[in-house]
């Protein structure tokens, strides 16, 4: 028999001839907890695990479709400030594009560093933007400028961190089977430290795809972007995709969305922890508000089976029960996750450590709603 003393908590430890038993006294009660009473979780671990699978249909990516838009009528559009280290590969993707599209416009938000010229010796038509206007993000500011100068009669906006797979844009016009289409793209993995995004990538796409816009890329008719009210009806919001997404349904517009695997691909902070941190905090508790109910609670359910197993493995000491689940909730998310990006196996392997970050950040950004958020040397009011 082994006790511990603590304040108004005694625990005592008491080894059977099956196992261990623990009483947990509190003030007021005790709380018994036995391996058999860990078994009985199981059920509901299993059934929770199931429920994930739910989920799966919105991590598919583009699979092609009727779509007929011609390249020869698009223009591309990407709003760009500090962004020298992204252009290339963006840049550099659309190059290489079959058939390629009819104009590359940059629009230089305000940066301090060579993103103008970067741009234009890769080919891009490079805009200097105005002044910010009151009310307006850098952003929508930038994108407004840029769908004002666009020559096309089909608008693509991409953020810089973006670049297309090979024959990416072929299929994504493809896709676009009139209105609003935006893509999700596939998170390519470089360092070690970004494998801590990977619940918030399966979150983004499961909770925007198939009715939801993404904020990484839209590709849209000049005439239902202009009817829809454009950035000018965003231009305060941090992520004008969800308010862009309502004003497309109230003009009667079709929304679409779907994963970018094979289709399109990005870098998703790639400056370190801190621009992750960073980044994340940036509205992410508003974004998660804005998902679909149902998926919503989806989403809950199976996270918190996901937490279970490593718990009741950890509770039933290596118990093969528990080690199975485990080790099946592993495999779920590996296959999850390579919908939606590059992340290592250790990742899926050992989920808890980037479950448990999504959970600390999300309370992060949560608590951050409404206060004020610093993105790339602006301050703003988060969403």
């Amino acid at each position: 028999m082994h006790q511990l003393k603590g304040g108004a908590v005694v625990l005592r430890i008491a080894r059977e001839e099956h196992g261990e038993r623990i009483v947990v006294g509190l003030r007021g009660g005790a709380v018994w907890t036995s391996l058999s009473g860990m078994l009985m979780l199981i059920p509901l671990v299993l059934a929770l695990w199931a429920v994930g699978f739910l989920l799966l249909p919105r991590l598919r990516s583009c699979r092609g479709g009727s779509g007929r838009a011609a390249a020869g009528d698009l223009s591309v559009i990407v709003p760009a400030r500090n962004e020298e280290h992204n252009l290339p590969a963006l840049l550099g993707s659309l190059a290489v594009q079959t058939p390629r599209p009819r104009e590359i416009i940059v629009v230089d938000d305000g940066s301090t560093d060579r993103t103008a010229e970067v741009a234009a010796e890769s080919g891009a038509r490079v805009i200097v933007s105005k002044p910010l206007p009151d009310g307006w993000r850098g952003k929508t500011w930038a994108c407004h400028q840029g769908a004002e100068a666009a020559a096309g009669g089909l608008l693509c906006f991409l953020d810089a961190d973006t670049s297309f797979e090979p024959g990416g844009l072929a299929r994504m016009l493809a896709c676009h089977e009139g209105g609003a289409l935006s893509i999700g793209p596939w998170h390519a993995i470089r360092q070690p430290y970004e494998n801590l995004s990977l619940f918030f990538n399966l979150n983004m796409v499961a909770g925007t795809v198939p009715d939801g816009l993404f904020g990484q890329m839209l590709l849209v008719e000049r005439e239902n972007y202009q009817r829809a009210g454009g950035h000018e009806a965003v231009r305060g919001k941090i992520l004008e995709n969800f308010g862009l997404a309502a004003h497309f349904r109230e003009a009667g517009i079709p929304v679409r969305s779907v994963a970018g695997r094979g289709v399109l691909s990005f870098r998703m902070y790639p400056d370190g922890l801190g621009g992750l941190i960073e980044g994340w905090t940036k509205g992410f508790a508003s974004g998660a508000g804005r998902t679909p109910r149902g998926v919503l609670w989806i989403i809950i359910l199976w996270m918190i089976g996901l937490m279970l197993a490593p718990l009741g493995l950890a509770w039933s000491g290596m118990d093969g029960w528990w080690l199975g689940i485990y080790l099946a909730c592993a495999a779920q998310v590996a296959w999850f996750a390579r919908q939606v990006g590059g992340f290592h196996w250790h990742a899926a392997l050992f989920y808890p450590v980037p479950l448990v970050f999504f959970f600390a950040l999300f309370a992060r950004s949560a608590l951050r709603s409404g206060k004020n958020v610093t993105w790339k040397g602006r301050e703003m009011r988060a969403d």
